[in-house]
């Protein structure tokens, strides 16, 4: 049995994986957050763990953006789908990049890769040293603890004309991480199949102290419940993404 590490083996599959997600539909929606909340006068956007560049390519109709990610497969598919935007291979714990944004986004729970709230709380004091005075951080979050189900088995396929995936797994978890060990069998046109196997290890925070660290970090932040934007229901694909809620906060003025 092969282990990969979940996106520098999988980079190449993720769009196809998350082909039903609608990024243009939850562009638009944050795009509306962003101007509800925002106070600063500007519209420089870095979004976090920025992936293939699927939000960005939309949020760059708008706004002037930059992308920051650890993983360099995911971001050399970026670079493809974006070019004329700057991104750069970092981690959003400790990323200096000697300016300050109106926005950040982080997004599709990538947040919870930090896993500890130790981390977290390093990753937000680092948002809050690149965001202007009156600008915003919007996060997504990952399950709470008590959300989270454990001994859950599930099974997804996702196909193109090339292509064929079946990824399982059953819920796990080590303390504050769930654990998603997910075994994968490939086939592709012309190739033999594989399997193999990638792990998420993903921090279940909860939202009363990832509130106090974000106001420790100096955002006046919120929670926003049960924000819902987007939802599958193809059958026979990916069950869904709901989305459990954003956490919004505004850098205070001082």
């Amino acid at each position: 049995m092969e282990r990969v590490g979940t996106y520098k083996e999988l980079a190449k599959y993720y769009d196809l994986v998350y082909a039903q997600k609608d990024y243009e539909k939850e562009s638009k929606e944050i795009e509306t957050l962003i101007r509800k909340y925002k106070r600063s006068d500007g519209n420089s956007l870095l979004e976090v763990a920025c992936g293939t560049g699927r939000y960005l390519e939309y949020l760059n109709k708008d706004f002037s953006c930059v992308g920051l990610d650890l993983n360099e497969e995911m971001l050399k598919l970026a670079r493809k789908r974006v070019p004329g935007i700057r991104l750069i291979k970092e981690d959003m714990i400790n990323f200096k990049l000697n300016r300050k944004f109106d926005i950040i986004i982080c997004l599709f729970s990538s947040i919870s890769y930090v896993k500890t709230y130790e981390n977290l709380e390093k990753t937000l004091k680092n948002f809050s040293k690149h965001t202007k005075l009156g600008g915003i951080v919007i996060i997504e979050p990952w399950f709470t603890k008590a959300e989270y189900k454990l001994g859950e088995p599930h099974l997804a396929v996702f196909q193109s004309n090339e292509i064929k995936i079946a990824r399982a797994n059953v819920t796990k978890a080590r303390g504050m991480v769930s654990i998603l060990e997910r075994h994968n069998l490939i086939a592709e046109k012309n190739k033999d199949v594989r399997y193999f196997v990638s792990t998420d290890e993903l921090g279940m925070f909860e939202i009363s102290r990832f509130l106090k660290l974000m106001k420790s970090a100096g955002f006046d932040a919120t929670f926003l419940k049960s924000l819902s934007l987007y939802k599958a229901k193809k059958k026979g694909r990916l069950a869904g993404y709901r989305i459990k809620g954003l956490y919004v906060g505004i850098k205070a003025q001082t």
